[in-house]
């Protein structure tokens, strides 16, 4: 069945993938704010999340699903779909070639298959749980451990004034204590670079199921780990990095 769940991801990412690639850079249309006025939605992720919930439940009326901008299905089979349509919306409304399209399958014992395909590199994200992580069919795996002070870590920022004031607090901890940090604007990308070896480490707060679901996936089977912190949060990387920056990260 994982076979059967990962191609049918697959196709639907890059199908939407191609129709946000079509109006990249294009007038925005449907723009509306949801959290906070950092927090946007436009027609193009109503687009993108309808053709993947559309191919989904075509292929799969048994399944439920859950996505961002609010399609939903019940279902009975055990597994549940989680998508982001489109994750760095911000990125994209702003031509920032940097988002993702991300769908994930999960049953009760945690996600089957996922991928995260960014169709601005061209480079499709994809595990299949026991089966390991790769990028366009090739294997990938986290960077070997290294010092904390010495690790390259990804983050992100939350929509509302209150939380990023409490993120920029904390980067008061971390950034003297790591090599560097990059924060790009698209969780399953900086899940999918840990998981490639690009980052060592990736730590973010306040992400939902469909931000994160494709990507932890991939960080596993890439032989990494991702563990929960307060505030929704969570923390990635190699196993041994992961406790050393969930401490660091504890402590800010």
């Amino acid at each position: 069945m994982s076979g059967e769940l990962l191609a049918i991801a697959e196709s639907a990412a890059r199908s939407a993938g191609a129709l946000l690639l079509e109006r990249f850079r294009e007038p925005a249309t449907g723009v509306d704010a949801k959290t906070s006025r950092s927090d946007l939605v436009s027609d193009a992720d109503r687009a993108a999340e309808a053709l993947i919930a559309r191919a989904i439940l075509d292929a799969r009326p048994g399944d439920a699903l859950v996505a961002e901008e609010g399609a939903a299905a019940e279902g009975d089979s055990g597994v549940r779909w989680l998508v982001d349509p489109l994750d760095g919306t911000i990125n994209f409304l702003w031509g920032v070639p940097h988002w993702c399209v991300s769908v994930a399958a999960y049953d009760a014992d945690g996600g089957i298959a996922g991928v995260v395909h960014d169709p601005n590199r061209g480079e499709t994200f994809t595990a299949v749980r026991g089966d390991g992580a790769r990028l366009d069919g090739a294997p990938v795996a986290v960077r070997p451990p290294s010092p904390v002070s010495e690790a390259l870590v990804a983050t992100g920022f939350e929509y509302t004034a209150e939380a990023r004031a409490r993120q920029a607090r904390l980067l008061t901890t971390v950034l003297p204590a790591v090599r560097d940090v990059r924060r790009f604007g698209a969780a399953a990308l900086d899940l999918c670079w840990v998981a490639a070896g690009r980052f060592d480490g990736y730590f973010e707060t306040g992400l939902k199921a469909w931000d994160r679901a494709a990507g932890e996936l991939v960080v596993r089977e890439a032989g990494g780990a991702v563990e929960d912190m307060p505030h929704d949060g969570v923390v990635a990387g190699h196993p041994e990095l992961v406790a050393a920056l969930r401490a660091l990260v504890a402590a800010g």
